[in-house]
């Protein structure tokens, strides 16, 4: 009854408990370290994914943590037994040291092997992974797997020896995710993606030329530049051997939505993308989509929303290597003091961005508009 309750309820009449009471109820283990759960009725605190009999929802309450449980008057459970890891606590530093073991290990660890060689439980270092940088230790594992393999084969390695070198014990493990992650097979991307059709369009815009480049899936490049030669050498850079076509494709509805965005006349885009990124650069992208038209966020605010306050500098990194400029808006980041920092374009051409959207935000408001 309890379950069905929180479930027909609004998502406006939800409290955060009820998010956590859900958790809960769904025994998932990557939660563990994050809150704890406080049965007032026995005096116990236990890890959401507890296999206990569930308590009943009206003697149950939430804490963020071990001390705080134990500091209200509640002991550790026996079943469970949230204290088992000397890491739960201490979620900073077990991603730190789990980090420094992935990056350094050429095969790459199985996580079970890395939760082994840290201590702790493998939920133990998914969940702190979540709390720190919010992706699970396998996706952070995968995505820097990822990079090794690009890297491998940029560098001209075969197939067969950057998959290995990067870890992928079979080329089936390779290829079922490849076209996901690459958006082509390993050997096309390697030989610089022949056959692959992008189309780009170069048109003037209110700061300066902007290059507008698509594929059949989205939008893959958003660059402004001062002349058509350094945006088509940019566009070439990643794909040398891709079929690259000037005013074709379905590239041309999209340059049409994109140039009344950046004059002012379309502050909300929808455009379908096409880009590549980590799990974490997505989250930050998403983030930064977030920002309202006419309105700015710091660096630190972003990374406080992702829940890292202290990943200021991975969001900058984020920042820069977002490839699509306007669509995410990586221009609407700022330093906390109010500066424009660096941007991939000019600080000049963020300046210019952003005064015309506080500018277009500001007329909308004093006609009442959205």
């Amino acid at each position: 009854m309890t379950t069905t309750m929180t479930l027909i309820k609004t998502e406006a009449e939800r409290t955060d408990d009820d998010q956590l009471w859900d958790i809960a109820l769904s025994k998932d283990t990557s939660f563990d370290g994050v809150f704890v759960i406080c049965v007032k009725t026995t005096g116990i605190y236990c890890r959401p994914s507890c296999t206990a009999r569930q308590p009943l929802r009206k003697n149950v309450t939430f804490l963020p943590n071990n001390e705080a449980a134990e500091a209200a008057g509640f002991r550790p459970c026996k079943r469970c037994k949230p204290k088992e890891s000397a890491w739960v606590d201490d979620a900073p530093a077990l991603v730190s040291a789990a980090c420094e073991l992935i990056d350094r290990d050429e095969e790459t660890l199985a996580l079970p092997d890395l939760a082994a060689a840290l201590g702790c439980t493998t939920s133990a270092l998914n969940s702190a992974f979540r709390r720190v940088i919010g992706v699970t230790a396998q996706q952070y594992n995968q995505a820097r797997r990822l990079e090794r393999l690009k890297e491998g084969l940029r560098n001209g390695a075969s197939v067969t020896h950057a998959m290995y070198d990067a870890g992928y014990g079979s080329s089936s493990r390779l290829y079922e995710k490849a076209h996901e992650k690459l958006g082509m097979s390993p050997g096309k991307y390697r030989l610089g993606a022949p056959a692959t059709h992008i189309a780009y369009a170069i048109v003037t815009s209110p700061v300066g030329l902007v290059l507008i480049a698509a594929t059949e899936k989205g939008v893959c490049s958003v660059k402004f530049g001062d002349d058509d030669e350094g945006l088509q050498d940019a566009l070439r850079a990643e794909f040398p051997r891709a079929d690259i076509e000037r005013d074709g494709g379905d590239v041309i509805r999209w340059v049409s939505q994109i140039s009344e965005h950046l004059a002012g006349l379309r502050p909300r885009l929808d455009v379908p993308l096409d880009v590549q990124g980590t799990a974490f650069q997505w989250r930050v992208w998403r983030a930064l989509q977030e920002i309202a038209y006419g309105e700015t966020k710091s660096y630190k605010q972003v990374a406080t929303e992702l829940g890292n306050p202290k990943a200021v500098r991975a969001v900058a990194r984020a920042c820069a290597t977002n490839h699509v400029a306007v669509i995410i808006p990586c221009h609407r980041v700022i330093g906390s003091d109010g500066s424009l920092t660096g941007y991939a374009y000019g600080v000049e051409r963020k300046a210019a961005l952003l005064e015309k959207e506080f500018e277009v935000a500001r007329a909308a408001e004093g006609a009442g508009g959205p």
